[in-house]
């Protein structure tokens, strides 16, 4: 068993017996030179789940969620706050964009710069984290450190940035009440309205999916909700580390999740298929959800001349174009979270 897979599981695991934390998180991309891609998106989340978007054709805010709409509906004023912020942040990191081709030397190409910030708060503590960070072209270019109320500047380009903004002492300031304050406060308002939507539990369906005979099996877990769970082999009981491989928890176009974790079956004797399951855990569920390593119950696509297992197309297409908005974002995302870029303070 790798170092890596250890803590990879480890984690999974604390996640799941710790206690509920609710997120709120904006992730906010300006583009340039991006074909059939608007040069401003900008979504939030609340605990994973799409809140709302807007971009630069759509001068206010777009909720996807009824709740969310209700919400909007009896609180005009939080509405308009929502789409004059959005307009202006579009104003700044458009701007900022063209300020950051000049620093790189770049008069071309496609570019990107996204910001994602936002909290989280456990209800049952009352700790918050706080969170401001900054990302060019898939690379860490700026992060707010709230403990030390300071920029941190990876890249040598940031360095002129951060010096600028750490002199402007009263908009640090402003940052600190909005991160450890203003933030959380919307984020306990968007818990309350959603709270039937955003605090239910719901079991997936899974399936075991195969390419091919000689290819690894796939259990497939979809449909569950909230995201805190954890997907696994096990063998005679044992979890199973050697030959696993991890899938990541990717959210739904109705606000599920899903997830899946491959078994090499290769070495594996047919008589010994019974001694292997896929085991499901979902935070404050007791009981697992047991899929055993069943011939019968594989899911093929040979044969099939879509590639894929029938009745998963129209669920994966739909998928895909709904969380479009979204797809430009994960690069940074994906930077930022194997960089180790984390929120930097922890502050009641």
């Amino acid at each position: 068993m790798t170092f890596v897979k250890i803590v990879f599981v480890l984690l999974l695991f604390c996640d799941v017996a710790s206690t509920v934390k609710h997120s709120l998180k904006y992730f906010l991309t300006a583009s340039s030179g991006v074909p059939n891609f608007p040069e401003f998106v900008g979504i939030a989340m609340v605990n994973e789940v799409q809140l709302g978007s807007c971009d630069m054709n759509i001068k206010t805010i777009d909720p996807k969620r009824d709740w969310m709409k209700e919400l909007l509906k009896h609180d005009p004023t939080h509405l308009e706050w929502c789409s004059q912020k959005c307009l202006w942040i579009e104003h700044i990191l458009r701007g900022n964009i063209e300020d950051l081709m000049q620093r790189f030397n770049q008069s071309a190409g496609a570019h990107v710069l996204q910001r994602v910030n936002g909290c989280e708060w456990d209800d049952e503590t009352g700790e918050i984290v706080g969170y401001d960070q900054y990302g060019y072209d898939g690379e860490d270019f700026i992060a707010l450190d709230l403990q030390t109320l300071t920029w941190t500047a990876p890249k040598p380009q940031a360095f002129i940035t951060k010096l600028r903004w750490d002199a402007d002492k009263d908009k640090l300031e402003s940052h600190k009440y909005y991160y450890t304050s203003q933030l959380p406060s919307m984020l306990k308002m968007y818990v309350h309205y959603g709270r039937t939507f955003l605090q239910r539990t719901e079991l997936p369906s899974v399936s075991l999916l195969q390419k091919t005979a000689s290819s690894p099996v796939s259990c497939h877990a979809t449909g569950f909700y909230p995201d805190r769970a954890v997907l696994f082999w096990r063998k005679d009981g044992e979890e199973l580390y050697e030959n696993v491989e991890y899938g990541e928890i990717l959210p739904n176009h109705d606000g599920s999740f899903q997830t899946s974790v491959e078994l090499d079956i290769s070495s594996v004797k047919t008589e010994d298929w019974g001694r292997y399951e896929c085991v499901f855990q979902l935070s404050g569920v007791k009981e697992d959800n047991v899929t055993k390593l069943d011939k019968a119950a594989i899911r093929s696509n040979e044969g099939s001349p879509s590639g894929f297992p029938a009745g998963l197309v129209p669920g994966v297409i739909v998928g895909l174009l709904l969380l479009l908005p979204v797809c430009i974002v994960g690069l940074f995302i994906w930077r930022r979270n194997n960089n180790g870029f984390q929120p930097a303070n922890r502050e009641q």
